[in-house]
Formats: C-alpha cells, sequence, structure tokens
C-alpha cells in the first residue's frame, strides 16, 4: 500500500503584486470523514452533500465500503447505506483519521481486518488506541510497536464500557472511540489519564456530530466522555468548506499585501481552522465575515506570533512560514505533538527554514522563529500536505523555490497547483 511521488520539483509561483482573488474552498476533511463513520453505523440510508473529494476521504469511503458499507455516487453528492459488516483489508493512507477511526468500527464487523498505509505511517502513534480497544474487549494483533500493521478481530459486536487512556499525543484517539461507542455494548466512557489532550476543538466536533445523530454524550470538556450504547440516526448533511485549507490562501493575502475572500465562511462551526481569524488579525490583517465569506487583507507588513497553538497545530505550517517573513522574532508553542503527525513537523520546519535562510530554533514544546532574508531551493515536503502548502506560501516573495511533491496536498485538496494558480487570476475553485 502507499502512494510513490515520481513527478518532477514544483516551481512555486512568485507574486509580482498584491494576490486579490476569490477561493472556493472543497469541502472539510474532519466534517466529511466523521459524517461518513456515523452514516456507515446509522439505522438508515443518509446524504452526504458536497463532501471532500480527495485521497484522505477516499480512503474513508473505500475503507467503510470494504467492509460492506454501501456507498453510491450521486453527482458531487455521496448516498451512504449501512449494511451488516464484515471483515476486510484496510489501506490507511497517510491519514490520522483512517487508521484511528475505522478499527473501532471494524471491531463491529464479522471477521479479521487488516491495517496498514504509507510507509511513513508506520511512524504514526497507534498504542493508545490499541490498548483503548482491548480494554473494550476488542481483539487486536500487532507486532508489539504501537503502530500500522495491525489487525482487529471482530465477532459482530464490542463490550465497551470504561476505558482509561492517554490521549496526549492527538485527540482523534478520543474522537475514534467516540464515533463508534454507540454501537457497543456498554457504550464507552473514555478517561484521559494524560497531559492535555491537543486539539480539543476537534473532539468538541466530533461530540456535535454525534448529538446530532441523535447519541447521548456526556463530558467535562477535557478529560472524561461517555457515550451511551444507542442507535445512530444520522442526518443529511451539508459539508462545509475545509477552513484549516484556507491557511494557505489567505496567507497569501498577508505575504502579498494583497486581499483574498474565501466564499461561504460559516458565521457558526466547530472547525478549529476558524481560529485564523484571530490569528491573523494578531498578525496585522484586516480581517472581515460578511455575507460575502472571509476576507482577509494584508498590510504589507507581517507581525510576529507569540501564540500557544495547542488546540489549532494543523495551522502551524503554514504560520511558521509567515512567521519566517514577519517583522520580528515568533514564539509557537503547544505543539511538541506534531512530532507524530503526517511527517515529524517541527523537525520539518526547522531543517526547511533554516535552510532558506530563517534562524529557528526547535523548543520540547515549538519553534522559535527568527526572520532572515530567504533565498531560493527546493523545499522538501516530507509526504506533507501542510508542508508544501508552507512552502507554497514563502515561493510568493522567494524567487526559484520548488516544492519537491506538491502531489501530497491531494490528501485533503484534490488540486491544489489549480487553486493556487487562481490567486493570480482572480478567482479559483474546486475541481468537482
Amino acid at each position: 500500500m502507499g502512494v510513490v511521488n515520481s513527478e518532477p520539483a514544483w516551481q512555486a509561483p512568485t507574486a509580482d503584486g498584491p494576490v486579490r482573488a476569490a477561493v472556493r474552498l472543497p469541502g472539510s476533511k474532519s466534517l466529511t470523514n466523521r459524517a461518513l463513520i456515523l452514516a456507515a453505523l446509522s439505522q438508515e440510508p443518509s446524504r452526504l452533500t458536497a463532501p471532500l473529494h480527495a485521497r484522505d476521504t477516499h480512503l474513508m469511503r473505500d475503507a467503510l465500503a470494504g467492509l460492506g458499507v454501501g456507498i453510491s455516487v450521486d453527482g458531487p453528492d455521496w448516498i451512504v447505506t449501512p449494511a451488516a459488516l464484515s471483515g476486510s483489508d484496510v489501506d490507511c493512507g497517510l491519514s490520522g483519521t483512517v487508521m484511528r477511526f475505522v478499527p473501532p468500527v471494524a471491531a463491529l464487523a464479522t471477521g479479521r481486518s487488516r491495517f496498514d498505509g504509507d510507509p511513513h505511517a508506520r511512524n504514526r502513534p497507534m498504542q493508545t488506541l490499541i490498548d483503548a480497544l482491548r480494554q473494550a474487549g476488542v481483539s487486536v494483533r500487532d507486532d508489539g510497536r504501537g503502530a500500522l500493521p495491525f489487525t482487529v478481530d471482530g465477532d459482530g459486536s464490542a463490550p465497551g464500557g470504561v476505558i482509561e487512556l492517554d490521549a496526549s499525543a492527538s485527540s482523534q484517539f478520543v474522537s475514534a472511540l467516540l464515533l463508534a461507542g454507540a454501537r457497543f455494548d456498554l457504550g464507552v466512557d473514555l478517561r484521559h489519564v494524560g497531559d492535555a489532550v491537543p486539539s480539543l476543538p476537534h473532539i468538541d466536533m466530533t461530540v456535535a456530530a454525534l448529538r446530532e445523530a441523535g447519541v447521548v454524550v456526556e463530558t467535562d470538556g477535557r478529560r472524561r466522555w461517555s457515550v451511551a450504547p444507542g442507535p445512530v440516526t444520522a442526518p443529511d448533511q451539508v459539508i462545509e468548506p475545509d477552513l484549516s485549507n484556507a491557511a494557505p490562501f489567505l496567507a497569501a493575502a498577508m505575504v502579498t499585501g494583497g486581499s483574498v475572500t474565501v466564499p461561504g465562511w460559516p458565521c457558526r462551526t466547530t472547525q478549529p481552522g476558524d481560529r485564523l481569524r484571530d490569528v491573523l488579525a494578531a498578525m496585522g490583517a484586516a480581517v472581515e465575515l460578511s455575507a460575502d465569506g472571509l476576507t482577509v487583507t494584508g498590510s504589507g507588513t507581517i507581525g510576529p506570533l507569540v501564540a500557544d497553538l495547542h488546540d489549532v497545530s494543523e495551522l502551524t505550517p503554514v504560520l511558521a512560514a509567515l512567521c519566517a517573513l514577519a517583522d520580528g522574532e515568533s514564539r509557537l508553542r503547544g505543539i511538541g505533538h506534531i512530532r507524530g503527525h503526517e511527517t515529524d513537523r517541527l523537525a520539518a520546519l526547522r531543517a526547511e527554514l533554516t535552510a532558506l535562510g530563517a534562524d529557528v530554533d526547535e523548543t520540547p514544546d515549538g519553534l522559535v522563529i527568527r526572520p532572515a532574508a530567504l533565498r531560493g531551493g527546493l523545499w522538501h515536503a516530507y509526504a506533507d500536505h501542510r508542508m508544501a502548502q508552507a512552502g507554497a506560501v514563502l515561493g510568493l516573495v522567494t524567487p526559484h523555490l520548488t516544492v519537491d511533491d506538491i502531489a501530497c496536498t491531494g490528501k485533503t485538496m484534490a488540486d491544489f497547483p489549480g487553486l493556487w494558480a487562481g490567486l493570480f487570476t482572480g478567482s479559483t475553485a474546486p475541481a468537482e
């Protein structure tokens, strides 16, 4: 399993002036994959309108279809029809949501499910979920590394009950168990016993999705989450635009002193990417949310950022790129856990920014970035879509910067290069 990139390095476009564009973003990966799981476990068929069509969501769709769920295509929409589940081989790619959300579903299947993925996927931490499933009475076989590959042996049901876990490496461990928990015989009662859970807004997103599907959830919001056993009644759902994927486009407005509008930005949302409004304003942008969408306008100067990004860590690569172009020292903290993301993002950002001429220190839980005159060169993406996006942002004002693997942005955006090119023509929209 896995994808090998054989494409030549991508020449990042350099802006010759302020960009002014409207960028229509594809659907949210986080909302799409949560909706797919709940629809698969529901009592009745449901429709997902405007889901994200990208590698991570296709991997989730294919994983659930392999387990027996009916998923049909109706134009850009998906119709999900629940069915009896049976064991399957699951390709996780490099998707954290697939490798973590699907095993609890496979515990409800009859037969053995084998999980594996891209080469780097075998480095992503999975021990917490493996231990939690075993506490819930599920048979899991692995090689002792606490990572892919592993197998889940299902007999059609899972006991569930009280589960103690340390989710300080990823909020996805909590969401994974909550999403399938209502179908466990005793539900699940999760008790976090480690340091603070990162990306808590993503768990809040999961809780909201469960409640919309009629599932009873109780939580203190930080250390305990309980899902009662019972039916799942997933509603038809319209998927919001992916606000985290807005980061490079809105950053382009700041880098070039231009203006970018993202139509359809929700007034209220559970997506952590909504924090971009506050963060970019703190760095000097003019930010306006109106009926037309969210508009970010750059002033021509980028202020330094001193912030705890613990709850919005997926924004780190693009924000670090902005910090490398700021007019002072930035300190990003609370993000030590992103060493276990698609790549070790802290080490990767330090290495790549330093290679371009920035002065970067890696701390136990973050980065200190002192800007300097940047030079062109090869930006390594490490098969990580957020790293590739950060390289594109820097390329706007750094001539002769190339990105070795722009294709990896297909993980959450089917045609990032095409959308990026639209910045220079005034408007851009995702491919159907």
